[in-house]
């Protein structure tokens, strides 16, 4: 008999277990976790199911009722090990109309003797999420093509706050002219966001936010020279490839574009006339190094398409760095990052001179022991793809950490843009 953990008491919540939920186009995967006194996560439970074929589209849900399927057979694993059931979840988003970025708003006070108000802040709050909610309706209307797509706000995370050029964790009280706020924020379309509401509302758990996922895993090492240097952050998914760049101490933006592991397999099969689930299991043991007198044609029709997937990661980089110079760090996770191809692509001058880096970049997949905020029980995280939803439990971590009065008037404001 599973223990159902609630998580609330009287009218606050106390985050004391979750499960993290990644709806992978590849994979549904469910772990369950609790936060101990000291704020770190202990996973408890890990549980795995593949998707069908038709299930996902690109990262996103195509077929509700299949993925709730596939996620109640992950979290069933999940919780049979854990021992317990939480009640909360949080989720990750991805898919090309996801948008993610950081918006920085200025303002010229009239009286820069009079202290900073919590009013006067969360105005200041309310101008950068109308000003970036104008943004990625713009972006998503021009890529759709389709005029008045109802866009969303995922889910939101103060960067910065700046008085007079100098840095401040709580501007209430301050004097001086010149306020600076910085909010990164992830939107997508409603029909996206409301399939994923969908799936936590029939598998009977309450949806604590859903996550962009390149911004989970981005958040996840907790390195100095990633806050110092920044980094970018790329994970190979099967439908999608999500990036993410940190620069000067925080998350400038996300980009995904729809080319994944899955493709790959698919011109294994092609090319080798395969069924897809022999492709698939071949191109996993080429990146592993056993696929024998295979790998000769596996790395041929590899190469082709990493070559097409690098010309799109050089895109969404040149569009990140919006004209300055990009991070010398890459940070690889998901299923594809053990393709050595991939590594190849990243570390050759050719890429790194058509983009402004100063140097090649120092290309490493990340690992599950990297996440220092969580410590896995189980001891069956212990792959580059075990990132990602690793990242989506360090979210839930976090949005039950004490909140700052910057966090505290940030989400009084995105609760209202969601009303």
């Amino acid at each position: 008999m599973l223990r159902r953990i609630w998580q609330r008491s009287g009218d606050e919540e106390a985050l004391t277990a979750c499960t993290a939920l990644d709806i992978g186009t590849e994979f549904a995967k469910a772990l369950v976790f609790e936060i101990d006194d000291a704020g770190k996560g202990r996973v408890k439970g890990v549980g795995r199911k593949r998707q069908g074929l038709s299930h996902m589209q690109s990262g996103t849900v195509a077929d509700i009722s299949a993925v709730v399927d596939n996620c109640s057979v992950a979290l069933q694993e999940a919780e049979e090990m854990a021992g317990f059931r939480p009640s909360q979840v949080v989720i990750g988003i991805a898919g090309e109309l996801v948008k993610g970025f950081t918006t920085a708003h200025s303002q010229e006070r009239s009286r820069a003797d009079i202290p900073i108000t919590e009013v006067e802040l969360q105005k200041l709050i309310e101008g950068v999420q109308r000003e970036s909610l104008r943004e990625a309706q713009r972006s998503i209307t021009w890529e759709t093509g389709l005029a008045n797509v109802d866009v969303r706000l995922v889910h939101a995370a103060v960067v910065g706050a700046w008085i007079d050029g100098y840095a401040v964790t709580n501007p209430i009280g301050f004097q001086g002219r010149h306020v600076k706020i910085a909010i990164f924020d992830a939107f997508a379309p409603l029909v996206h966001l409301g399939a994923l509401q969908s799936v936590a509302a029939k598998l009977d758990l309450e949806l604590v936010e859903v996550v962009a996922e390149p911004y989970a895993v981005a958040r996840v090492l907790n390195a100095d020279q990633v806050k110092q240097g920044g980094a970018l952050f790329i994970d190979v998914g099967g439908g999608t490839t999500d990036v993410a760049l940190v620069r000067q101490g925080g998350i400038e933006g996300t980009r995904m574009f729809a080319l994944g592991g899955r493709a790959f397999t698919k011109s294994i099969a092609d090319r080798l006339e395969l069924p897809f689930p022999r492709a698939e299991a071949l191109k996993v043991d080429y990146a592993r190094g056993i696929a024998g007198d295979r790998a000769a044609d596996v790395r041929g029709i590899v190469a082709d398409d990493v070559a097409v997937w690098a010309a799109g990661v050089e895109l969404v980089m040149e569009e990140l760095a919006a004209g300055d110079q990009l991070p010398g760090r890459i940070y690889l996770c998901g299923g594809g990052s053990h393709l050595p191809e991939i590594r190849e692509a990243l570390a050759e001058p050719r890429f790194s001179k058509a983009l402004p880096f100063s140097r090649p970049p120092e290309v490493t997949v990340m690992s599950p022991d990297q996440v220092e905020m969580i410590a896995d029980d189980t001891k069956l995280l212990v792959d580059a793809q075990d990132v990602t939803p690793m990242g989506l439990a360090y979210q839930a971590i976090e949005l039950g950490a004490g909140s700052s009065p910057l966090d505290a008037a940030l989400r009084r404001v995105v609760k209202q843009m969601r009303i």
